[in-house]
């Protein structure tokens, strides 16, 4: 018994269906794609490591830490006292927005930096000045709070133990000639007495 032969509309269906790759076609695809992994894993870590070497260091403070928070999380969130800046530091001709990123320059005082100036675009520095890019969080009438992607630290053991009473921090951030910025130190400073 003869199969019926497919009609016209059936044949160029099957005439329009992609064959299977073929093997060696569908292991190149998997190779590129295992690379190109490679390569951001790498890429990663070289800019980490080029931010470390190359990259100018800032000392910040934080505000005090809890240390309750380490009982449930080996991280700890961390605010800098440039998180909260007043208005009158912003320099753009209209106010800023929630989400906008924006540059603060900082200048170094009493060993510490602190925030002198927060502009839309990346402004032009002074010798010893550093620019760090951030977000905008929250605006208020006088104020503006900021977020720089810096504000969780994975807490060493070491560390950890010196953190009994709520006490603050001095960070070390290493910040790149192109912008990119990472905590490279992390030291536990006195606890407030309180008044």
């Amino acid at each position: 018994m003869n199969a019926p032969s497919p009609s016209a509309p059936e044949r160029g269906a099957a005439a329009t269906r992609h064959p299977p790759l073929p093997k060696p076609h569908r292991q190149r695809w998997l190779l590129w794609l295992v690379g190109a992994q490679l390569l951001f894993v790498l890429a990663v870590a070289a800019a980490g490591y080029a931010t470390g070497r190359f990259g100018s260091v800032v000392l910040l403070r934080t505000t005090p830490v809890d240390p309750r928070d380490l009982r449930f999380s080996d991280y700890v969130e961390l605010n800098y006292t440039i998180s909260l800046l007043p208005g009158h530091l912003w320099k753009g001709s209209t106010l800023p927005r929630r989400k906008d990123p924006v540059y603060i320059v900082l200048e170094p005082r009493a060993g510490v930096f602190e925030a002198v100036a927060v502009y839309p675009e990346r402004p032009e520095t002074a010798q010893g000045q550093t620019v760090l890019r951030g977000w905008v969080a929250d605006t208020w009438r006088r104020s503006m709070r900021l977020r720089y992607g810096l504000e969780r630290y994975y807490v060493p053991e070491e560390t950890r133990r010196k953190l009994r009473r709520q006490q603050p921090l001095q960070v070390h951030i290493s910040v790149a000639p192109w912008g990119q910025a990472r905590i490279s130190q992390v030291e536990v400073l006195p606890a407030l007495r309180p008044r």
